[in-house]
C-alpha cells in the first residue's frame, strides 16, 4: 500500500516561497515518476511539474523557472521549491506517483490529500 502525505502548504504574499514536501510511504520514489498536480475549486486539477530521478524533470509553462522539483532519495521525500509566488498559484497542491511520466493526472495510481497555497496580492 502507498500513501503519499503532503506538507508545507499555507499563505504567503506574492513575490514570496513555500517549499512542499511529498513523503512518501510503501514504494520507492526513485524507480517511480512523482507529480506535482494542483487545483483549484470548480476548475480542472492541472499539471505542475514531474520528477522520475535527479535531473530528469518536467514542469508546465505556467511555473517554469519559478519551481523546482526534487528529490531525497534517502528520505523518500519529493520537494516543490515555489518562488516568486503569484495569486494565481493559490490552489490545493497534490503529489501523486505513478508508473510513467505523464501529464495528466489519470495516469497516476496513488494521490495524496493535498496541501493548500494561498498566495495574497
Amino acid at each position: 500500500q502507498v500513501q503519499l502525505v503532503e506538507s508545507g502548504g499555507g499563505l504567503v504574499q506574492a513575490g514570496g516561497s513555500l517549499r512542499l514536501s511529498c513523503a512518501a510511504s510503501g514504494r520507492t520514489f526513485s524507480r517511480y515518476p512523482v507529480a506535482w498536480f494542483r487545483q483549484v475549486l470548480g476548475k480542472e486539477r492541472e499539471f505542475v511539474a514531474v520528477i522520475k530521478w535527479i535531473g530528469d524533470t518536467y514542469y508546465s509553462d505556467s511555473v517554469n523557472s519559478r519551481y523546482t522539483v526534487s528529490m531525497d532519495a534517502a528520505k523518500n521525500t519529493v520537494y516543490l521549491q515555489m518562488n516568486s509566488l503569484k495569486p494565481e498559484d493559490t490552489a490545493l497542491y497534490y503529489c501523486a506517483q505513478g508508473l510513467n511520466i505523464e501529464r495528466t493526472g489519470a495516469a497516476y495510481d496513488y494521490w495524496g490529500q493535498g496541501t493548500q497555497v494561498t498566495v495574497s496580492s
